[in-house]
């Protein structure tokens, strides 16, 4: 059989758009002013990030004040949570943050230093599928309570999480809330969630979801690497964590790379546009990808929820091989994947949300993550399906005793 080129990380990154690389070609060279000078060239390219910002705020129910451009999801993460602890010290006489054990390193890790400057930090469990458990939620909500964290979708295993019921339980309005923040402090619980995987699959309308801050990343939905978008609610005290300029609002300072932006701002809205039939096809395919792994490889999990999952991610445990083994033999055959989060393919430490899912650590070493993107064809998930029980069959030959 001919060796094909099998794409199957679009997670890790997608492919920039023909359309997002047309917008982008005048402001390389043509429009290439920068934003905040005031002459004709410096004006032309504010427009074009203002006009960007509106489309990004039009997609997310806000408003176009409450839209930040940054560097990617993981500064924007940082800015979110770093930002809300600054910005409430001189607020709340202690402060106490709750995330989740299956956050993206970006945020656990942002979390852990906040831990080692002296701030409480309740890391909340999952269940077998990769759901935050409410009750452990509503347990762990105390009146120092400022920011709760949870993903909208964990980009390993696909699940997504009940971000609205999760807003529910901190939101002031509801008896929980009334009860635990009472009139001491007067100040509401902030929730931030990390969207970089769903942007071309879920509903991003923030008001919806009853988050104050909402992260994304340009690359995962078709725009350019280098840009990030930080949603953050009218009224949310937050602080610059770098400093050296008036960028927007104050809190990302740098001149603002304009082409970036303006392609991230089309990327978004060619995903959003395309939800429905996204979804339709790569759920289809994803399926069959399933049903084809489960049926022609024993000794094969599947991770994640069963329903409440991402159309684009199929994420399976292989037990008796090795998922850097696997994704190697992979690789050689033309099939590019992952065997975990593309920040920490690298770590051959056993991923943290699968040992969080209560997943033996031997079991959780041989993950690998099949993610679809629009480009994805029958013919590649029908290639994957030759060529994969054979790689297993080998490594588990050769490894009998694991």
């Amino acid at each position: 059989m001919t060796m094909q080129k099998v794409y199957l990380d679009y997670a890790a990154t997608t492919p920039v758009l023909p359309e997002v690389i047309e917008v982008m070609k005048p402001y390389w060279s043509e429009k290439f002013g920068n934003a905040s000078s005031l002459h004709s060239s410096g004006r032309e390219a504010r427009v074009a990030v203002e006009e960007s910002r509106k489309i990004v705020a039009k997609i997310l129910n806000c408003e176009p004040e409450e839209i930040i451009f940054t560097g990617n999801t993981t500064t924007s993460d940082n800015l979110a949570i770093l930002g809300v602890v600054r910005g409430l010290w001189n607020v709340r006489e202690k402060t106490h943050l709750i995330t989740t054990q299956i956050e993206h390193h970006a945020v656990l890790d942002t979390f852990k230093y906040l831990e080692k400057q002296g701030f409480t930090v309740k890391y909340l469990p999952v269940d077998k599928y990769g759901v935050v458990d409410l009750e452990e939620l509503e347990r762990a909500i105390k009146p120092e309570t400022v920011l709760v964290s949870v993903m909208y979708a964990n980009n390993e295993i696909g699940t997504i999480q009940p971000l609205s019921e999760v807003s529910a339980k901190c939101n002031p309005s509801t008896s929980l809330g009334a009860r635990v923040q009472g009139a001491k402090f007067g100040t509401k619980i902030y929730i931030h969630t990390d969207a970089a995987a769903v942007a071309e699959y879920l509903d991003l309308d923030v008001k919806k979801l009853g988050v104050d801050l909402l992260t994304l990343g340009s690359h995962k939905f078709g725009g350019p690497k280098g840009v990030g978008i930080l949603y953050i609610r009218k009224g949310t005290k937050i602080s610059p964590i770098t400093f050296g300029g008036h960028h927007e609002n104050g809190l990302w300072p740098g001149t603002e790379p304009t082409p970036l932006i303006v392609g991230c701002a089309k990327a978004l809205e060619l995903a959003q546009l395309k939800v429905q039939s996204s979804k339709f096809k790569v759920t289809e395919l994803r399926d069959k990808l399933i049903k084809g792994v489960l049926g022609k490889v024993s000794g094969t999990i599947l991770t994640g929820h069963p329903t409440q999952r991402l159309p684009d991610i199929a994420s399976f445990i292989f037990k008796g091989a090795e998922g850097e083994a696997i994704l190697l033999r992979l690789d050689a055959e033309g099939i590019m994947v992952s065997s975990g989060s593309a920040c920490t393919s690298g770590d051959l430490r056993p991923s943290h949300v699968l040992l969080a899912m209560g997943i033996p650590a031997e079991d959780a070493h041989g993950s690998i993550r099949f993610s679809l993107g629009r480009n994805t064809t029958e013919e590649e998930i029908k290639y994957v399906l030759d060529v994969l029980p054979r790689i297993i069959t080998d490594l588990r030959r050769m490894t009998p005793n694991i």
